[in-house]
């Protein structure tokens, strides 16, 4: 009777809940409005699917005067999937091609928004290694608020010398340079060249192979040109100019019997400044290769490259703009009151979830930003301790939107929420509590760093190595908190009976959700089993004050009847 009362009463605040997740996630799905502009940069159709990028060499001369690339070019080389005579590209209306060559001749093209449409004068055929070089020119996007609204940053330093750098995520690479503009090809090597006015210098990713002054006629003045070398894949967006008045200086991490070259480039008035600050990065490299693994692109080395934005996650040379303050601008409360540089420890995070792991569309953008996010809980944990861990992660939850699902409408190049941060760093903190044996959970979460390395997964690989690992089926659980918008609610009531205490309770969830969570009564931890359905559960008797549900370790919403 007592459970049929509640179910009675909340009847129609059960009808209001299920309600609005219909609501919600009808808004989100059916109030996009998506062009064919989208589709063209977001689905890899034939055109694309027909090839796969092994080498991109991209030679590019920056004018800082005129803010804008002249007389650049990329030689594309690929290998043929199957039989075809029509590819696509990526770049930006802005630009201008001057003109495509292939096999020493110049090849017709057309163009649909920002796809370029290459027309060959013969068949290419399936297993064939071909190459093409487009050659443009133009001015690119100017970032708005970068790296969010991204684009060329063409800033001043303190002595009033150019200093510019380009964001580009979710923006995305062909906004500068022509490109199979897609997460789900990477060339497996890249080769940047980049000429800039002889007063300057240019920071890229990988190592630099050579720096030549030479005039330039094209910029009417002696050049710069510097040579950078990526050996590893590398997502597009992830290729990096940094240009600058910058000063260089090094030190060496000793890993696993190998050493990692570490270089700091920044203003030269930043010198002192960078080298008291910097002395955190060895420190969380040993964190994060203790929890992930070895460091994914070694040969590269680690760079940290100070920018006139706050920072960004490119491969190998992580922009770095956070002006060398403790937490996020200098705001501590953002990191629960720990005097570490976010900036520094979340975009290095990166280099293992986002740039050695990478998702093929950033609908499921996720996986970088929620592994990347709940890596400075683990950070804090190794550093800090536990204790300072859960109240690191348990201070995210105030950052939580709950406004539409993590994961976002896929092949239209649009992410979801913007809670992919910290509604999926909790996620996995959740699953952990859920997991309960931390010995295991560290281990599945090297063993998912190194079984995907290097590679191009989908979110769905993610969970389906979660239900392998522990032959346990997950999916519910992921689904409530990718898909869905809302937080699992647990709806409970207390009834006492002389001093006995009897517990009604039960999940306000998606179908079939049964998590397990953990309550307290006094000293005492017990875990408890919901469904969707009320159940009792006599606890004896206690203090009734001192209930309540341990919500440091699962991200839920709780309401008591």
């Amino acid at each position: 009777m007592r459970i049929y009362t509640i179910w009675r009463f909340n009847f129609i605040f059960r009808f209001l809940f299920i309600f609005s997740i219909l609501l919600t996630n009808y808004k989100y799905l059916y109030s996009q409005h998506f062009t064919k502009k989208d589709s063209l940069r977001g689905f890899v159709s034939d055109l694309r699917s027909c090839y796969d990028v092994k080498f991109y060499n991209l030679d590019i001369t920056i004018d800082d005067n005129s803010e804008s690339i002249i007389n650049s070019s990329n030689i594309i080389h690929f290998v043929a999937n199957y039989d075809f005579s029509v590819m696509q590209i990526d770049l930006t209306n802005s630009f201008k091609i001057k003109y495509i060559e292939f096999e020493s001749q110049k090849i017709n093209y057309s163009r649909e928004f920002d796809a370029i449409y290459i027309t060959f004068p013969r068949n290419i055929e399936k297993g064939e290694k071909s190459k093409i070089q487009v050659f443009y020119e133009g001015v690119p996007k100017k970032a708005k608020n970068p790296p969010w609204d991204g684009g060329f940053s063409w800033k001043k330093d303190k002595n009033n010398k150019p200093w510019i750098a380009i964001s580009c995520q979710g923006l995305g690479a062909s906004q500068w340079w022509p490109c199979k503009d897609h997460q789900s090809d990477e060339p497996d090597s890249m080769r940047i060249v980049c000429t800039v006015r002889d007063s300057l210098k240019v920071i890229s990713n990988g190592n630099l192979l050579h720096d030549t002054i030479m005039w330039n006629n094209n910029l009417n003045s002696y050049a710069s040109v510097y040579e950078w070398f990526v050996s590893y894949p590398i997502n597009t967006y992830n290729v990096s100019l940094n240009i600058g008045n910058y000063i260089n200086f090094s030190e060496k991490h000793v890993s696993n019997e190998d050493t990692l070259l570490i270089d700091y480039y920044v203003l030269n008035y930043n010198y002192n400044k960078a080298k008291n600050h910097f002395v955190q990065v060895i420190p969380m490299l040993n964190c994060f290769e203790s929890i992930f693994g070895k460091y994914p692109f070694f040969d590269d080395g680690y760079a940290l490259v100070e920018t006139p934005y706050l920072g960004m996650e490119h491969q190998s040379a992580i922009a770095y703009g956070n002006n060398y303050l403790p937490g996020y601008r200098g705001n501590i409360s953002f990191t629960d009151s720990l005097t570490f540089d976010y900036i520094i420890v979340h975009e290095t995070a990166h280099e293992w979830w986002g740039n050695s792991i990478t998702t093929n569309d950033i609908a499921d953008m996720w996986v970088h930003e929620g592994f990347g996010t709940y890596s400075e809980a683990l950070y804090v944990e190794c550093i800090y301790g536990y204790e300072s861990m859960l109240s690191y992660i348990n201070n995210q939850k105030k950052y939580v939107k709950n406004d539409i699902p993590i994961v976002g409408p896929f092949h239209v190049n649009k992410k979801g929420s913007s809670d992919m941060y910290f509604k999926a760093s909790l996620m996995l903190h959740t699953l952990r509590s859920i997991i309960n044996n931390d010995n295991l959970w560290y281990k599945i979460i090297y063993d998912i760093s190194n079984r995907f390395k290097h590679q191009i997964i989908d979110g769905k690989d993610i969970v389906d190595f979660f239900n392998s690992y522990f032959e346990k089926d997950y999916t519910v659980f992921f689904n409530q908190y990718l898909h869905n918008s809302q937080l699992p609610i647990f709806e409970y009531k207390i009834e006492r009976n002389g001093k006995n205490i009897t517990l009604i309770y039960r999940w306000e969830a998606i179908e079939n959700f049964n998590m397990p969570i953990i309550i307290n009564i006094g000293n005492s931890d017990l875990w408890l089993y919901p469904s969707s359905q009320w159940q009792e559960k006599d606890l004896g008797g206690f203090d009734i004050y001192e209930f309540n549900v341990r919500e440091d370790l699962f991200f839920i919403d709780v309401k008591k009847y």
